[in-house]
């Protein structure tokens, strides 16, 4: 299938984001979901993929065409980020088993685009060529109340600024234009800066009793309504290195991704990422599957 190889001049804006589109959520669980996806069908009709496929492409050959296209420098997105990040860190230097990954998950005032969690907790902040810097200092500052390790990785464009931006212990990556992750500066592993409190705020009641209780402090025996503050202030208390290091240990386990290993393996590469970040229920994953090697031409029966 062809359109890799070109420039960004052959790609307007408008199909740019048509192309970003099939990645989304609402198509992926639509496809779990029913097998097939009329959303993806109305996108498909806005590109040219169809035209320039051959006649035996599969759903998941339209998939990787339109990556290859969004892949390039300019035109990428934070979905081609996060696939640089699941596939080269994830994937590439740790796996399903021993590493888990946390998508937009809360910190203070913010939601951390992705998380890594292996001996450490490591946040990444995406900046693609899309976005700005105008809220990445105030990012950075909630992110070091929850992670011991944070990271921002953005295209060649935005580095500069991004060194100017951030204090010397926040880690710095390059999105290459040949899709390679390179560091400029490593991040310090400091789990000692963290805040209790912002951690607790961030985590779900049964997460926060596990820690509690795996760090030999009893949880209070109150109603509903006082279980909060009562163990915000428990939370207060932790010492911080020890509570980062629970709290990497817990969510490994609550929101653990090996269970995702069968699928990731029998879907495209360019939907890998999104296995890892939209669920969708197990017993939907066959028809997921299913749907992904549909052959192209089929697709036009999609409602």
């Amino acid at each position: 299938m062809g359109g890799s190889s070109g420039g960004s001049s052959i790609y307007s804006a408008v199909q740019l984001s048509v192309l970003t589109r099939l990645f989304s959520a609402t198509v992926f669980r639509e496809m779990a979901k029913k097998g097939r996806s009329g959303l993806f069908r109305r996108l498909l009709e806005q590109t040219d993929l169809i035209e320039s496929a051959d006649p035996h492409a599969t759903v998941g050959d339209a998939f990787d065409s339109a990556f290859e296209i969004l892949k390039v420098a300019g035109h990428r997105d934070e979905y081609i980020y996060r696939a640089a990040i699941s596939h080269k860190v994830l994937m590439g230097t740790h796996s399903l088993r021993t590493a888990s990954m946390l998508n937009e998950f809360r910190a203070g005032s913010c939601k951390a685009d992705l998380v890594i969690l292996n001996g450490t907790a490591t946040v990444y902040e995406i900046k693609s060529e899309r976005d700005s810097l105008a809220r990445l200092a105030n990012q950075v500052e909630n992110y070091k109340r929850v992670f011991a390790k944070v990271n921002v990785i953005a295209s060649k464009g935005h580095i500069e600024n991004v060194l100017a931006t951030v204090p010397n212990d926040v880690g710095v990556m390059c999105l290459s234009k040949r899709y390679q992750i390179t560091t400029v500066r490593d991040a310090v592993d400091c789990p000692a800066r963290i805040c209790p409190v912002t951690v607790f705020e961030s985590l779900r009641m049964a997460e926060g009793a596990a820690i509690l209780r795996a760090m030999g402090v009893t949880v209070p025996q109150v109603s509903n309504t006082q279980r909060h503050a009562a163990m915000r202030d428990l939370f207060a208390a932790l010492d911080p290195v020890a509570l980062h290091a629970e709290m990497v240990r817990t969510l490994k386990r609550t929101r653990d991704l090996a269970p995702l290993g069968d699928l990731v393996d029998r879907l495209p590469e360019s939907l890998q990422a999104a296995a890892l970040s939209v669920s969708v229920r197990r017993a939907d994953h066959p028809r997921l599957v299913d749907a992904t090697s549909t052959p192209l031409h089929a697709t036009m029966a999609w409602s």
